[in-house]
């Protein structure tokens, strides 16, 4: 009760962030439902289908948790303590509050589907679907319901461990991840190199890689942050290294995901690149790839709007230095072509390893 009067009491742009956490749970539910669909139709080769299914359900819980993180009804006050709502009670309120937007997704995706298949009468479009959701077959109302719940319960698993109660300065420096995530990525790499097309090692490969990124993601932000401010720097660039490394374990998995996803579609419009694993999904996997790009690019953004709210205190104080308006914007545009450039590069070399496994 808590959580839904939090909610009706925020302002229009976090409802918007919400109702756009319920769209991409739709559209994360309803692949879910056609790959349920298509097993009913063709049962083999469904267990690889579902894994790539997973990949926008994880792109949405990671949306779902960015979005978590800048709603302002999770952030502690002052007394809040004293009315029972401590770090704790925060935490459940966010994951409950996520929870229930994915569960307004799900059921627009249940009602879509069941629509287009032409189970539901009386409205426009009714059955467009029917032959590619299968209509001619029984839908398996346990396994849907299954598959549905998992979107809401997967994302309020992640905002509740992401945003759980941690002391101060807990976790690692930025840089600690890149060794274990260039092994990831190797390991992938190697995966892709020694699977067959259509089974599990190739879904298994490109979800190494895009773990191992997002791994190495604030390793590499910092990294940019260093290379801004090295050989004698001025206000400017010093302004936008230190901005980065402070910037980078929360900007860093984000950007990682994001280089992760350009890579793939770099080596999807490779030459060198087959058909075969590049459309697991069959028609939707257009759809399926707009709607991780979509959601990955969403978290960036989210990310970058937690960090400057974050930023909002030094920003403050630098203006009362003297220091000008424009320097300050000057230094955001120079650490966001920072990150752009890295992003570019890293990608581009990531979808040439890729493209190489893919062709072994």
């Amino acid at each position: 009760m808590l959580s839904l009067r939090l909610v009706r009491g925020s302002r229009p742009l976090v409802q918007l962030r919400r109702l756009l956490v319920a769209a991409a749970s739709a559209g994360s539910g309803f692949l879910l439902l056609y790959v349920l669909a298509d097993a009913t139709a063709r049962p083999a080769g469904s267990f690889p289908r579902l894994l790539w299914a997973l990949v926008p359900l994880a792109a949405t819980a990671q949306f779902a948790v960015a979005v978590a993180r800048t709603d302002p009804a999770t952030r502690p006050r002052d007394g809040l303590d004293a009315a029972g709502l401590g770090p704790v009670r925060l935490t459940l309120v966010a994951a409950v509050s996520t929870a229930v937007a994915c569960a307004l997704g799900s059921a627009l995706a249940l009602a879509a589907f069941l629509h287009l298949r032409g189970d539901l009468a009386g409205l426009p479009f009714d059955g467009a679907g029917a032959r590619l959701l299968h209509a001619d077959r029984p839908l398996p109302v346990a396994a849907a319901l299954t598959l549905l719940a998992l979107v809401p319960l997967t994302a309020a698993a992640a905002t509740a461990l992401a945003l759980r109660p941690r002391p101060p300065h807990a976790g690692l420096a930025p840089q600690t991840g890149v060794p274990w995530g260039v092994a990831l990525a190797a390991c992938g790499l190697a995966a892709l190199a020694y699977a067959r097309p259509g089974r599990a090692g190739v879904p298994a490969g490109c979800a190494l890689i895009a773990v191992g990124l997002a791994l190495a993601g604030p390793g590499l932000a910092y990294a940019c942050g260093t290379l801004v401010q090295a050989a004698r720097p001025g206000l400017l660039r010093l302004l936008a290294g230190r901005g980065l490394q402070e910037e980078a374990p929360r900007l860093g998995r984000p950007l990682g995901v994001l280089t992760a996803v350009g890579a793939a579609a770099l080596t999807a419009l490779s030459p060198h690149g087959t058909g075969g694993p590049l459309t697991p999904l069959g028609p939707l996997t257009g759809a399926a790839a707009a709607l991780v790009a979509l959601c990955a690019a969403g978290t960036l953004l989210t990310s970058a709007v937690e960090s400057r709210q974050a930023r909002a205190a030094s920003r403050e104080a630098l203006a009362g230095l003297g220091t000008p308006a424009t320097v300050l914007r000057t230094a955001a545009v120079l650490r966001a072509a920072a990150l752009l450039a890295a992003v570019a590069g890293l990608g581009w070399g990531v979808a040439q390893l890729t493209s190489l496994a893919l062709t072994r």
